[in-house]
Formats: structure tokens, C-alpha cells, sequence
């Protein structure tokens, strides 16, 4: 446009001098007088002619048709900055980032390989790190230059780069624990733990949280726990932490009483945990066991086994298995015996008479059965049934303490002891099966009344525990149906004795109906 404005000057100079004649004019007005009026001129000429050619190029500035844009990118991928411009045949369009500057035209000024340009000026950076966040610049070099500004952020997966404990734990029983888990990523992201097959000890499933504390730790609350980081970019990080809970052996028994008989074969178990692994030995009394033919000591896992064949009357006592490892000595007691089981009671909580009722119950035992012994009592009116059970006086000391008066008939013995009564009954005919069982009929009862009941039972092994409370109430009135059923409990070759019996009293019956009729 200059070279323009000069090539017009020139012309002017020409013309004017073709117009005027130069030597009359020099003459008239000298000459540095001429060169000044030719300078005004020729300047008075430029400015017309930059603004009719500023007006005619108005319509062709240069221009962006991207606008400026925030971009987020995952770590790895392509970025694309778009810079679409219009009008730019005269400029130079480049693209800086902070002071450094990337491209110039098209051609590219930063050493990365990573980048190039693409369509025109856009800009492409292959496999983004963090490091690309930031802005970048595409600006058209004008007298004052224009430009756009996209800023990039760059998205990372979550990554956990710290372990407080490393990933495995011993602490002794009783101790606090304090895992902390730090991660990276961005967004920031969230860190939770949870427990792999289990909850955490709070009961939760999950704590969102860097750092977790156990408190009181036992053998309950070790296991692995999973730190966890997700940030809703990729796939979330996770890092296993194994907690090992150092503690002196513990057992459970799984049944403290064991019953057998002779002959038969007994099972005593301990369920015995530790760490580190318990050695577990077996004694008896005082004297340790050895494996033997009738003696066999197994152990799966944390069960341990005593298994004693073809019981004789002299393995009947208490047995102890003994559980020891670095941190301590355990000892739980397991007794073998060839006493009854603790009796149930099987009838009716209903008396379909006012002032007897007919109970019965049953016990297991290796043994025959030889004798029961039956107590039962009337509940206080008024009173809550089981506060009345809990404040009585346990049975054993009321015998020890209160006269016996003994009325004998029907092959039994009745005693009064204070508000309970006793009724010793012997097992006649003996029983050889593992379920023996018993009915009796009480009778002098008061009506709409309850009652309580307890039951031992006895072999030649001695006296079982006494069975839990049974309550019982007698009716208003009797049942204008009497009970013509016959419990029996014993010697199946006397059943066609109690048959005969039935078909008697029935045929009984039916003449005195016919009588009456």
C-alpha cells in the first residue's frame, strides 16, 4: 500500500508540473517555499487515499471463526484446539502458550514432536500428559493483534501411591490400628475402605476416608481391607491391606457335656483360634493323652477332636484340651458322662380335669432309665410366673433343709417339702432304648390353677440335671369327655395286655349306656 501511495505521489509531482510552469513558480515563490506546498500536497493526497482504501477494505479484515473454549482431555489422548480464522492472506497467524511459542504461520516453532497443525491452524497434541493443562493462545499478527484463548485440563485416573502400613499388618490383640491410603488424580479423588467377605468392625460396609482406625483389635476384626480411590475418570485404584491380629489361644468347647454309653463311641471337640497356630494337646484329669487304638485326636482347621472308641465305664470323667502358642496357654474342660440327658416334657400345657393332670416327658440316655423323680408346686396367684420361678429357693437346698414325711401306695413315694412336692417314680419296666419316657398322673390339685414342674432322671450313672421349668393349669370344670387313651412307656411284649384292657373298659362302658338308655 505504500509503494501504492508513492507511485501517486510521483504522478501528482508529474502532473503538477505539467499544470504550472515550475520556472515562474520557482521564481515567484522560491524554491523551499515549492518543495513544502509539494509535501502538503502529496500528504493531503496519502490521507485521502488511505481512508477510501480503509473504507474498501473494511469488509476484509481478518477474522476468527473459532471462538475461545475450555477442553478437558484424559491423560493419553489427542488433544485438537481448534483455530478456524477468515481475511488472513496478509497476516501471520501464529500460536504461543504462556511466552513460548509454538507455531508461526505454518509452520512449527516448538521442538515437541508430540505437536503439529492441522486444517489451517488448528492445533493437535498427541498423547496428553498433566503437564499440557494450561492456556493456549492462536493470535492474528495486526497492528494490534487479535486473538482467542482455549485452556485445557487434563484428566488423570486415580492412582494410589502410599500405604501407611505397606500391605501387611501384624498388631497384637488389644492395640488401635491407623491405616492411612493417599491417592492422586484428577479431580481429587475419593478414597473409601471396606472389608473383603465382611463388613468393617464399626457394622458398616464401607468408610469413606483416607485414614481408618480399629480400635480393641481381636481376632474378630482382622481379615484384608481394600482401600479404594475413583474420581469418575477410568477405572477406579484399589490396594489390599492384610491385618494379622497376634493373640494368645482362644477355645470354645462345642458341647461341654458329652453323653455315651458303654460301648458306644464319643466325639469331644474344642474349637480352638490363635495366632500364631496353637499347639493343642489332650489330657485327662490330670494325665496327658497319647494317641492309642480307642484314643484319636484329629484336628481340620481350627476344630481338634477327641475320639474315644467303645466307651468303658472308667473313660467317664472330665477331659481338658490345652491350647499354647507364643502369647499365651488355654485351657477349656469338656466332660464325658454316662448320666441321663436332661429330661423335656411333652404334654399338654391343659389339664382336662379340675383337680389332676396327667404329665408326661421323655430323656434321652445311653443307659436304662432306673428312677424319675418328679417336683411340681402351685404358682402364687397374682404374681408374675417367672420372677415367682427365679425367687424360689433351688430345690437341692430345700432337701437339705426341710423334714420328709413320705406316704407310700401305687409303688411310688410321695414327699411334701414346703410349697413344692416331690414324687419318686422308678422306671418299671426298664427301658433299653435311647428315648425313655414317662407319664404320671397328679392328682389333689386345686382348680383354674397353675402349676409349675421339674424332672430329674436317674441311671446307674447317677442323677441328670434338673430339666428346665414346665408350667401346667388345671381346668374349671372336667371334660364331659373323659381321656380313655393309655400312655405306655416301656416293655413292647405287654402290648397285647394293655389292648385286652382297653377293649374291657370300653365294653363297660357301652352296657351302662344301653342300661341307662
Amino acid at each position: 500500500m505504500e509503494t501504492s501511495n508513492r507511485v501517486h505521489v510521483h504522478e501528482l509531482l508529474k502532473s503538477c508540473c505539467s499544470i504550472f510552469n515550475f520556472n515562474s513558480l520557482f521564481s515567484s515563490i522560491g524554491m523551499p517555499l515549492l518543495w513544502l506546498a509539494l509535501i502538503f500536497a502529496a500528504g493531503e493526497f496519502k490521507t485521502v487515499g488511505v481512508a477510501a482504501a480503509s473504507q474498501s477494505a473494511g469488509k476484509h479484515d481478518p477474522m476468527f471463526i473459532s471462538r475461545s473454549e475450555t477442553f478437558k482431555f484424559v491423560a493419553g489422548e489427542t488433544i485438537h484446539l481448534p483455530c478456524e480464522v477468515s481475511n488472513t492472506a496478509s497476516y501471520m497467524v501464529a500460536w504461543k502458550r504462556g511466552i513460548a511459542i509454538l507455531s508461526a504461520g505454518t509452520v512449527k516453532v516448538t521442538p515437541d514432536p508430540r505437536v503439529r497443525l492441522y486444517n489451517g491452524f488448528s492445533l493437535q497434541i498427541r498423547d496428553a500428559v498433566p503437564q499440557d493443562a494450561g492456556d493456549y493462545v492462536c493470535t492474528i499478527q495486526t497492528l494490534e493483534p487479535i486473538e482467542i484463548t482455549h485452556t485445557v485440563e487434563i484428566l488423570v485416573p486415580p492412582r494410589i501411591h502410599h500405604i501407611s502400613s505397606g500391605n501387611v499388618m501384624q498388631v497384637k490383640k488389644g492395640a488401635s490400628v491407623r491405616i492411612e491410603c493417599s491417592a492422586s488424580g484428577n479431580p481429587s479423588p475419593n478414597i473409601t475402605w471396606t472389608r473383603k467377605n465382611n463388613a468393617l468392625p464399626s457394622g458398616d460396609e464401607k468408610l469413606t476416608s483416607p485414614i481408618m482406625t480399629i480400635d480393641s483389635m481381636d481376632r474378630h476384626k482382622g481379615g484384608t481391607y481394600i482401600c479404594s480411590a475413583n474420581n469418575g475418570v477410568g477405572q477406579a485404584a484399589s490396594t489390599q491391606v492384610n491385618v494379622h491380629v497376634l493373640y494368645p489361644p482362644e477355645i470354645t468347647v462345642e458341647s461341654p457335656i458329652v453323653f455315651s454309653g458303654e460301648g458306644q463311641e464319643a466325639m469331644l471337640v474344642c474349637i480352638v483360634h490363635g495366632e500364631k497356630v496353637p499347639d493343642v494337646i489332650w489330657f485327662k484329669e490330670t494325665m496327658q493323652l497319647d494317641t492309642t487304638e480307642r484314643h484319636i485326636m484329629e484336628n481340620r482347621g481350627s476344630r481338634h477332636t477327641l475320639i474315644i472308641r467303645k466307651v468303658h465305664p472308667q473313660d467317664f470323667g472330665n477331659y481338658s484340651c490345652v491350647a499354647e502358642n507364643p502369647l499365651g496357654k488355654t485351657r477349656k474342660t469338656v466332660q464325658l458322662t454316662g448320666k441321663p440327658n436332661t429330661a423335656t416334657f411333652r404334654s399338654a400345657p391343659v389339664s382336662q380335669y379340675k383337680d389332676r393332670y396327667n404329665i408326661s416327658w421323655t430323656v434321652e440316655s445311653h443307659t436304662p432309665i432306673e428312677e424319675f423323680k418328679l417336683f411340681y408346686r402351685r404358682l402364687p396367684q397374682g404374681h408374675d410366673v417367672e420372677n415367682a420361678i427365679e425367687q424360689s429357693q433351688p430345690l437341692q437346698q430345700q432337701h437339705q433343709s426341710v423334714q420328709t414325711y413320705t406316704h407310700r401306695g401305687y409303688g411310688n413315694s410321695m414327699h411334701w417339702r414346703n410349697d413344692w412336692r416331690d414324687v419318686v417314680l422308678p422306671a418299671v419296666p426298664l427301658s433299653h432304648h435311647y428315648t425313655q419316657g414317662m407319664s404320671y398322673m397328679i392328682r389333689g390339685l386345686d382348680a383354674d390353677q397353675q402349676y409349675e414342674a421339674k424332672v430329674q432322671a436317674r441311671n446307674r450313672y447317677g442323677w441328670s440335671e434338673m430339666s428346665e421349668s414346665f408350667t401346667f393349669t388345671t381346668s374349671i370344670n372336667d371334660s364331659e369327655m373323659r381321656d380313655l387313651s393309655v400312655t405306655y412307656y416301656g416293655n413292647p411284649h405287654s402290648d397285647a395286655l394293655v389292648l385286652k384292657n382297653c377293649v374291657r373298659i370300653t365294653f363297660i362302658f357301652l352296657i351302662m349306656a344301653t342300661i341307662l338308655n
